[in-house]
């Protein structure tokens, strides 16, 4: 057994997990940050809820897990130094932007150190553009359903309700943002919560490669279940990172999710979540990576829009789309100049 090419391998998992708490602790805010806003569930319950939640959503299917490892860079640049630059590369601007309070896309982040590493290595050829026109297409697409949606399902509501008394309705919808929160939770682990697991697959691929266990390296990925005694533990290794990272909680990027774009009631928290959320789920299904984050802020936003335009601290909004719009040229940077870092240390 290469000690080197284990060593690296245990590299890649511990940074691996690493990336699934970083993108917990950024993303928690898309769990929680409505719920806690309108003050329907506390904190500690919220999280609770996230939690278990996102575990669960983590721990099922694998679409979006095939996308990341099979179809982002061609295999044959796949390699240790790939993975450790797009590794890096999104969790040193992902610690950054929620220490500045900043909801970012960590799905994309990871993906445009990832494509920024291969071409470091082999230009760009290295990336399957077919694929990534398609990510790149839902980039655009999914925050505007985000926003059509948050403001189209708001509005209905607001019909179907419209004789309800206030507080009726505050009551009711707070009850149900306990079932919002764990159906947003889930769906981010079912998309989100896929990267690790596709990163260590990768990595495991490469390893078996490595040692001339080519036949066992060919069917990582059919393998990858929950069932299968060889390969359960990616699953759920990933999944406990995404949660751990959740259960910290971002508490900055809460904050500007949940408090500081609109003001927000538990019906808004309500629609919000089963809005972004079901734009998330349908992305999953099919195996697209989709930014929960961009899918909620915009849901918050169309939410927000319904009451009045200026209800919207538009503002606040920009500075989250700024920060959505750089992911892509900093992790890209940061993906290649890691990549060429170690190809100049190994």
């Amino acid at each position: 057994m290469p000690d080197s090419s284990f060593a690296l391998l245990i590299l890649v998992i511990v940074l691996a997990v690493g990336f699934g708490i970083v993108n917990g602790f950024n993303d928690a805010a898309n769990a929680i940050a409505a719920a806690i806003g309108t003050r329907a569930l506390s904190p500690r319950n919220a999280l609770i809820v996230a939690v278990i939640a996102n575990f669960a959503g983590a721990a099922t299917g694998t679409a979006v897990a095939l996308t990341i490892g099979k179809g982002i860079i061609i295999q044959e640049v796949i390699s240790y130094h790939t993975l450790i630059a797009a590794l890096a590369s999104i969790i040193v601007w992902g610690t950054l932007a929620t220490w500045m309070g900043l909801p970012i896309s960590i799905h994309h982040g990871f993906i445009a150190g990832l494509a920024a590493a291969g071409m470091a290595v082999a230009g760009s050829e290295a990336v399957v553009w077919h694929v990534m026109q398609r990510i790149l297409a839902a980039v655009l697409i999914a925050p505007l359903l985000g926003l059509a949606g948050g403001f189209v399902v708001m509005l209905g509501i607001y019909w179907i309700f419209q004789q309800s008394a206030p507080d009726k309705m505050r009551r009711a919808f707070s009850r149900l943002q306990w079932l919002s929160t764990a159906f947003m939770a889930y769906s981010h682990g079912k998309n989100d919560g896929q990267m690790p697991i596709g990163v260590i697959t990768m990595a495991l691929v490469i390893y078996y490669k490595g040692i001339g266990q080519v036949e066992q390296a060919a069917a990582v990925w059919d393998r990858l279940s929950l069932l299968d005694p060889n390969t359960w533990w990616v699953i759920v290794i990933s999944a406990l990172a995404i949660s751990s990272g959740m259960a910290m909680g971002g508490w900055r990027v809460i904050k500007t999710v949940g408090m500081r774009m609109t003001t927000l009631r538990p019906v808004h928290g309500f629609t919000t979540h089963l809005a972004a959320a079901s734009v998330i789920e349908t992305a999953s299904h099919f195996g697209i990576p989709v930014s929960t984050t961009h899918c909620v802020a915009a849901s918050v936003m169309g939410v927000g829009a319904t009451r009045r335009f200026s209800a919207v601290r538009w503002g606040i909004a920009g500075n989250i789309v700024a920060a959505w719009i750089l992911t892509f040229p900093i992790c890209g940077a940061l993906g290649y100049f890691f990549t060429w870092l170690m190809k100049l240390i190994f």
